[in-house]
């Protein structure tokens, strides 16, 4: 029995169809509110964009052994894992042998198609590519992607954006509005748009949010996602064994991966109102923008620091080589968006007003500080 998920924000439509009913759930519950994700009748499924995901181990193998048959080939990477590409006609094909995932988009890249072994490789291979279809058809449209966190004041659709680098506590800053009276629109990034004369519109790019052991409870959120565990429940596979277990014996202390990476919690975007209380917001209007720097032994303040937007604040170039554009799906334009829009989002963002906080480990007194920020903007 063939299931179908459409996606739809800002315009833009994608539907994913497949003969196993976890796949087209899993983009069900992973986009949810955030891209109105919505199950469907596949029989309507018309002209839009379609992601078509079959648990089928024979098609892998047919793709596979055409990647082998002597013509040209690429070797790239695409959501960290190995990915051989090539054309066969005017079709893109591609293999990731990790995922046992084969792919096959068509030149219009309205359809592409996967084949895979695992249905939960096949269920995140399916979103990621849905996902980069909604990208690829916002990029051509004139939008962009900025690198920041995002919360929405429910009354107005006023959106906050959040920059920094890591560490900075763009997430921090989000999730602690977010708790107290705002909407979570984005953990990491956002698509926007210059609309009207001074506008910028913003709407979500839907992920799992990298939470830390010790951010999870300074929050005091840390009991909640233990009893969740101790029931029977998850958090997004992609999560380490040892964050895991490290929930489960009540130790919040910062787990490292080669001493340079820190292992986090990783929270469906669902989770956020389920099981932390956060409410979620589909779109907005920037209002202003906040710089935050954590200091754990300060006190939390507004600071007389500002900076402009540069380069790094958008998801272009070399900061988007985790999602390159293997299935042509953006037609050329660059991840982060086409300069001129990167360029006129950056004016109007820069006469909004700029706020520069510190933040520290103390969450209330950090969440009184940003408050306070909030009703300035």
């Amino acid at each position: 029995m063939i299931t179908a998920t459409r996606l739809t924000t800002a315009g833009a439509t994608v539907t994913v169809l497949s003969n196993a009913p976890e796949v087209t759930a899993w983009s069900l519950r992973y986009f949810g509110q955030w891209w109105n994700a919505e199950s469907v009748d596949p029989t309507t499924v018309g002209a839009e964009s379609v992601v078509l995901a079959d648990l089928d181990p024979a098609a892998y193998e047919e793709t596979t052994r055409l990647l082998h048959d002597g013509r040209p080939t690429r070797d790239t990477e695409f959501a960290k894992y190995p990915l051989l590409t090539a054309r066969d006609g005017e079709d893109i094909i591609a293999t990731s042998p990790g995922e046992g995932v084969a792919y096959r988009s068509a030149s219009s890249g309205q359809r592409v198609v996967l084949a895979g072994t695992d249905v939960q490789a096949l269920a995140l291979a399916a979103a990621r590519l849905a996902r980069e279809a909604i990208r690829g058809r916002l990029l051509r449209e004139g939008w962009a992607v900025l690198h920041s966190s995002a919360v929405v004041r429910p009354e107005d659709g006023a959106t906050l954006l959040t920059f920094g680098g890591k560490g900075a506590g763009k997430t921090t800053t989000a999730l602690l509005l977010a708790s107290h009276g705002w909407q979570l629109l984005a953990n990491d990034r956002v698509l926007v748009r210059p609309t009207g004369e001074r506008d910028v519109e913003v709407v979500p790019w839907p992920s799992a949010a990298a939470l830390g052991l010790g951010l999870l409870h300074s929050l005091g959120w840390d009991d909640k996602a233990r009893a969740h565990l101790r029931s029977g429940g998850s958090f997004h596979p992609t999560q380490h064994e040892s964050v895991t277990e490290a929930l489960l014996a009540g130790d919040h202390t910062p787990l490292w991966e080669n001493a340079r990476r820190e292992r986090k919690v990783q929270v469906f975007p669902d989770q956020f109102p389920a099981l932390f209380g956060v409410p979620l917001a589909s779109s907005g209007r920037a209002a202003g923008l906040l710089f935050p720097q954590v200091d754990a032994d300060a006190a939390p303040g507004i600071t007389d620091g500002t900076r402009t937007l540069g380069q790094a604040d958008f998801m272009s170039g070399k900061t988007e080589d985790r999602y390159p554009d293997v299935f042509g799906q953006a037609k050329g334009v660059d991840g982060g968006g086409r300069a001129s829009a990167r360029a006129e989002v950056a004016a109007r963002l820069t006469e909004l007003p700029h706020r520069a906080v510190r933040l520290s480990h103390d969450t209330v007194a950090s969440a009184e500080i940003l408050a306070k920020v909030a009703l300035t903007i």
